[in-house]
């Protein structure tokens, strides 16, 4: 090793690093330690800066000058032949440094035959160890140039970061020969790098779902993110040869807006990366949960009408659209100075205001929409109408942001600009397309000031995994996708509901419509509704029209909320849902609506398990609405026609029919409403044949269900002898094993006796199907539990996933009884956590309370449980104060287990 007194002064010096104590400090103690004290020191240094405000650009630049000077001082205590040079390339070659950013270097050799082991081994092994000693956690590459443009000439990696490598250290010349002999006119010309990039920020964008919204969003590599910047940088430099970015000024790529735009966006990214990599205390890239509230936090935010996070976040999506934007822009001028240069393809007229280039929509002259304001509509719908364009030329982007302050009030009231906007949802060819350019260059905002106000307006839960604008224009999506071919078997019913759409273009707008009252404090479903009534009114639709549109954005949830949440067996629910819907025509809008609203609110939810009861509700209610809301299928009918159907399958079991009759006297009407009689049928013979073997111990029953509500589920029947917490006692198992509770059926007419009936998915959220190891476990743990019943129950504990603790929305409760069933309803809604109803059931215990019926709901994590429960004398519950405790102790217990384990 070289002395220190051998070791020149970094230069030019740091203002923020003290050298001369650091290099004396390596004279007198062990290099390793002093090199540690000094990262860290200067670490501490810059993150002070960071929260005290510092310009971010400053602490960015600082940080890279301090590892220049480490490295200075690292290299050079080790013996360094002439041409050999150490350099920095990627991100660390731009001089840019975030607190745990990629630390990349190349040590660079003139000579092939100078490989590793003979370019003095020692020194390369001593240089690379020493920096990982002193934790520095680097990339490392030792090549000759000419291994170096091999390496580039078919890996477009690496031969994006030689062209922004830096030397650092030793033979200087070394660099500029490396970039001579990888430059665009040796490998990779200016068009294939373009290609390249493209089609890797394609790949990139399409790993995060093509959109800047998701909800923990990856600040490097998301749509708007700042690869889209170093994107637009990297392919300039390669066109137009220029080192910087600032250089690229006056080359037309950007205008001085845009180039605004960049700096703004990429400052804003630069601060939350910082603040990311600084709180994770590790090179994290994704804004998770677990940081965005101290984040919001740091930068001075505060919870108002929206909660800090919210804003934050909000602002955050605003950043990243505008760069997607301005992205958008200078790839597409990009394009056609780089692929399309030379082609001499004729411009063929369009109209007077437009005319095609190349495939691209441009229009004819600069004051096109500042003589034809309209046009600033026009265009989408042209590009609507003929699939084959594909896009829009850069000048004509540019010219659209720049005249899109011409869209006011008189503009919205304009009957032209009205007709032209409705024209789009009805003769559109690429509607979802057109409508995320609108919102991508600011126009769909600016027409639609209330879609405008929801653009990037995120809700701080994960069952909405999409902003309000991006949700939005998914489900229109949906809707359009139910007519494909491909989708029929995955969505059988929308797909040839969505074709007997007598106009399809009031569903499309519905969905435009239906979350747009969100963030406005109310119920946001009769605000939409009223703001769709009211463009309605102005774009001149029918009265009829206008009422079925509106009426759709306010009942837009209903059909989700009775499938899920109420007994769809039960004629007297289908009766009401068809009164509410009216006609078959406003049950088929519903219920495309309802699942394309689902889908795109997240996909997780939608299950065959969900589709089964959406589809049980629409033929049902579409059967009510024929048959006429005035012949009405009568209980008793119902129950004795199930009965029936039931006696004639079990004919050929050989069991005695007084047998059968006198176990169906014993059961409730709740039974024969709510179960098929194919289900009654297995369940009547196991429990007839389990009694003359078996007699009164427990019947449990696993087996993939039968039944077309819970499709996709496996079920698990059970008949004991009716004891006070057998539920508490069933969920407790469940948590044990991991099973997911989609619904539960307790019957306790029997006389003795209870049945219930669970259907439930495994930890995967999948069906137990023929695994017969897991039956087994199920049964065994199940069987253990029931039998410790008279005991109290053992509730199992499992920690609550990282996402769902960083949700503030308490468990809400709500309480009531109901005159008809006789039974006191429990609603309780609370973000899902491991052993929900196991906790609820050990509540119950504790209270002598009786489950008589669940309705289990879980809405991605989110969970929406109706219990039905009575006192131990089957009466609804009467003591108000008795409620008020129980609702009291289910939240406290709820919310308490997630509070812990954040602490």
């Amino acid at each position: 090793m070289n002395s220190i007194d051998e070791i020149p002064f970094y230069q030019p010096p740091l203002i923020f690093f003290e050298q001369g104590r650091f290099r004396q400090d390596l004279t007198d103690n062990n290099p390793i330690v002093v090199f540690k004290d000094a990262i860290t020191a200067v670490n501490h240094q810059l993150d002070h800066r960071f929260t005290e405000g510092e310009d971010i650009r400053k602490l960015v630049y600082d940080r890279s000058d301090f590892l220049d000077c480490i490295l200075h001082y690292a290299w050079n205590m080790f013996s360094w032949p002439q041409n050999v040079a150490l350099l920095a390339v990627g991100g660390y070659g731009r001089a840019e440094l975030h607190p745990y950013s990629d630390i990349d270097l190349l040590i660079l050799s003139a000579e092939d035959e100078l490989s590793e082991a003979q370019l003095h081994a020692d020194s390369v092994q001593g240089f690379i160890t020493l920096l990982w000693d002193i934790g520095l956690d680097i990339g490392h590459s030792v090549r000759s140039i000419n291994q170096c443009i091999d390496i580039a000439s078919s890996d477009i990696s690496v031969a994006t970061n030689l062209m922004e490598c830096r030397t650092l250290e030793g033979a200087a010349n070394l660099q500029l020969l490396l970039q001579a002999h990888t430059g665009a006119d040796k490998i990779w010309t200016a068009a294939d790098f373009f290609s390249a990039k493209r089609q890797e920020q394609v790949e990139r964008h399409n790993k995060h779902n093509n959109t800047e919204y998701n909800l923990e969003p990856n600040v490097k590599n998301a749509p708007g993110g700042l690869r889209d910047i170093q994107i637009i940088s990297w392919v300039a430099k390669r066109f137009f040869g220029e080192k910087n970015f600032k250089d690229l000024a006056g080359k037309g790529l950007f205008t001085s807006e845009e180039y605004d735009i960049l700096l703004a966006g990429e400052e804003a990214l630069w601060k939350v990366r910082y603040a990311l990599h600084m709180i994770a205390g590790r090179a994290e890239e994704r804004l998770l949960f677990d940081y965005q509230r101290d984040i919001a936090k740091l930068f001075g935010y505060k919870d108002d009408q929206r909660l800090a996070v919210e804003n934050f976040m909000h602002w955050y999506y605003r950043i990243v659209l505008s760069l997607h934007e301005v992205n958008d822009v200078m790839l597409q001028y990009l394009d056609e100075a780089i692929l399309q240069a030379g082609n001499n393809q004729a411009p063929q007229k369009i109209n007077e205001r437009f005319r095609r280039v190349d495939n691209y929509i441009e229009a004819n002259h600069s004051g096109v929409f500042e003589q034809t304001p309209s046009a600033l509509i026009e265009i989408f719908v042209i590009l609507g109408q003929d699939p084959s364009f594909k896009g829009v030329r850069a000048s004509t982007i540019r010219l659209i942001r720049e005249n899109r302050h011409l869209i006011d009030d008189d503009y919205r009231s304009d009957p032209i600009n009205q007709q032209l906007f409705l024209s789009l949802f009805r003769e559109s060819k690429s509607l979802v397309s057109q409508l995320k350019r609108m919102k991508r260059y600011g126009i769909l905002g600016l027409y639609l000031p209330e879609f405008g106000r929801v653009t990037g307006q995120m809700q701080h839960d994960l069952f909405h995994i999409y902003t309000v604008d991006a949700h939005t224009l998914l489900v229109i999506q949906y809707m359009r996708r139910f007519s494909h071919p491909e989708m029929a078997e995955q969505f059988p019913i929308a797909s040839q509901v969505v074709k007997r759409l007598a106009q399809p273009e009031l569903l499309y707008l519905a969905g435009l419509y239906h979350d747009i009252g969100k963030g406005r404090g109310g119920d946001h479903s009769e605000l939409g509704a009223v703001d769709a009534q009211l463009f309605c009114q102005r774009h001149g639709l029918s009265k009829r029209q206008t009422r079925l549109i509106s009426w759709l954005v306010e009942k837009h949830l209903l059909m989700s909320t009775v499938s899920q949440k109420q007994d769809i067996s039960d004629p007297e629910v289908i009766y009401n849902f068809a009164m509410e819907v009216g006609d078959e025509a406003r049950l088929d809008y519903l219920y495309t609506l309802t699942v394309a609203d689902m889908n795109a609110t997240n996909p997780d939810i939608w299950n065959s398990w969900r589709a089964s009861l959406m589809r049980q509700l629409y033929i049902e209610t579409r059967r009510a609405l024929r048959r006429g809301l005035e012949n009405t299928v009568d209980k008793q009918e119902l129950i004795d026609e199930t009965q029936q159907q039931a006696m004639t399958k079990l004919a050929d079991k050989q069991l005695k029919p007084e047998l059968i009759v006198e176990l169906w006297q014993s059961l409730g009407e709740d039974y024969f409403l709510r179960e098929s009689y194919t289900d009654i049928c297995w369940q009547t013979e196991a429990i007839i044949k389990h009694d003359r073997i078996h007699g009164d111990k427990p019947l449990i029953i696993i087996a993939e269900t039968t039944s077309h509500s819970f499709e996709g589920a496996t079920e698990i029947f059970i008949r004991i002898k009716d004891r006070p917490n057998i539920f508490a006692a069933v969920a407790s198992a469940f948590c044990q094993l991991q099973l997911n509770i989609l619904d539960a059926r307790i019957y306790s007419g029997e006389t003795g006796f209870t049945i219930d009936t669970f259907y439930v998915l495994d930890e995967n959220n999948q069906t137990i199907g023929d695994d017969s190891v897991k039956k087994r476990r199920i049964e065994a743990v199940l069987r253990t539990e029931l039998a410790l019943l008279d005991d109290d129950v053992e509730f199992v504990k499992r920690r609550t996933p990282r996402q769902l603790k960083y949700f503030a929305m308490p468990t809400r409760t709500s309480i009531n009884n109901d005159i008809v069933s006789g039974y006191t309803v429990l609603e309780v809604i609370s973000p899902d956590r491991p052993g929900f109803l196991s906790i609820i059931g050990g509540v119950f215990l504790e209270f002598d309370v009786q489950l008589q019926n669940a309705k289990i709901t879980t809405l991605g994590e989110r969970v929406e449980d109706v219990f039905f429960i009575t006192d131990a004398g089957g009466k609804p519950l009467s003591d108000p104060k008795l409620c008020q405790d129980l609702q009291d102790i289910i939240r406290r217990r709820l919310d308490q287990q997630v509070n812990t384990e954040k602490a």
